[in-house]
């Protein structure tokens, strides 16, 4: 197939990208560059010994954009990335989110429908379930957000699923998988936020490479075991085949999937595992709770299993070892190289 990818050179799009060259598909991306880097698609040609087709940059909400690149190209299916990602910035700048985020999806659909593509894989979150008692947490789990990130995945969810609903020629997929780390096995992709990371993986992963003083712990009076959040980590790798899988399984209307690996790590376990296995000590301090986070978000991930025989493959360890690995070889990120010709 002809696959556009929105957002396809940030972190999980980039090594989606890979997946999707490595069997043969022709790739397609659109990406501002908000927050990833052009790099980031040279990196991808080379892991994948074969170029994306064609990039285009600029924002999805410009209409004129998009009715180029689907004018451009006889695409078969879309998977659907591009879309501002972090928990605590949403609770700052809640507009921002909305206008982003389901704006560009609701743009994305009309244009899709304009040129009859009819293939959709629409990369959600475990964070839909919000402030949830369950555990494992399966698709059936009412959505209850707690932040505008996790709010305006959900509205997107709905208003797929109405256009489905609509536009019966219209099959989608929201996968909601749980909490991507890890990087490609080659050292050559891994996560590369821009300024401060949101997320605890490339925060650690810079404390442990010398970027910054320590890790900052947020929240240590959850009930959990060790009063840190838990989530369920799943390997960046085996989220991109997740959304390879759902392109080739993809079914009529609309439906669900939870990605994830069916087992919870709290935020120091994540910290021991790193040390144990890479070596290396991650000075850390636990502070106040973060706004919109929950205690415990861990998949129940048999559905997914049942309907199409996807699991995940790759373990805790090997997460955080090709995580170190992306950040060893690259230490400033995806500007590593331009830094030290400097």
């Amino acid at each position: 197939m002809t696959v556009l990818v929105t957002g396809g050179a940030g972190f999980i799009g980039s090594h989606t990208c890979v997946e999707l060259l490595e069997h043969g598909h022709e790739v397609i991306v659109v990406d501002d560059f908000s927050n990833s880097s052009p790099t980031a698609l040279t990196r991808v040609d080379e892991a994948a010994g074969r170029p994306v087709t064609a990039l285009y940059e600029g924002d999805l909400r410009n209409e004129s954009l998009l009715e180029r690149v689907f004018a451009h190209h006889e695409i078969d299916a879309v998977i659907h990335f591009a879309a501002k990602k972090a928990v605590g910035e949403s609770v700052d700048i809640p507009l921002e989110y909305y206008d982003i985020n389901v704006s560009a999806t609701t743009v994305l659909l009309r244009t899709m429908l304009a040129h009859g593509v009819d293939k959709l894989v629409f990369s959600s979150s475990c964070s839909i379930y919000g402030q949830t008692e369950t555990v494992p947490l399966g698709e059936s789990e009412p959505a209850a957000p707690t932040n505008p990130y996790a709010r305006s995945k959900w509205f997107c969810e709905n208003i797929i699923a109405d256009a489905c609903r609509r536009y019966p020629q219209l099959n989608a997929v929201a996968l909601r998988y749980f909490n991507p780390v890890g990087a490609h096995s080659s050292g050559l992709l891994g996560e590369d936020p821009a300024g401060v990371p949101n997320n605890v993986m490339p925060y650690m992963m810079q404390v442990a490479i010398g970027r910054r003083a320590e890790l900052q712990v947020f929240g240590g009076d959850y009930a959990t075991e060790d009063g840190t959040c838990v989530r369920d980590y799943i390997h960046v790798m085996d989220v991109a085949d997740g959304h390879r899988v759902a392109l080739e399984k993809l079914g009529t209307g609309f439906d669900v999937f939870n990605l994830g690996t069916g087992v919870g790590t709290s935020v120091l376990g994540l910290v021991r595992a790193f040390e144990e296995a890479c070596g290396v000590s991650i000075p850390h301090r636990i502070v106040e709770r973060r706004a919109g986070d929950v205690p415990k978000l861990i998949a129940d991930p048999t559905r997914v299993a049942d309907a199409w025989g996807w699991r995940t493959t790759r373990d805790l360890p090997t997460m955080v070892r090709d995580a170190w690995g992306f950040q060893r070889l690259n230490p400033y990120g995806y500007e590593t190289l331009a830094l030290e010709s400097a």
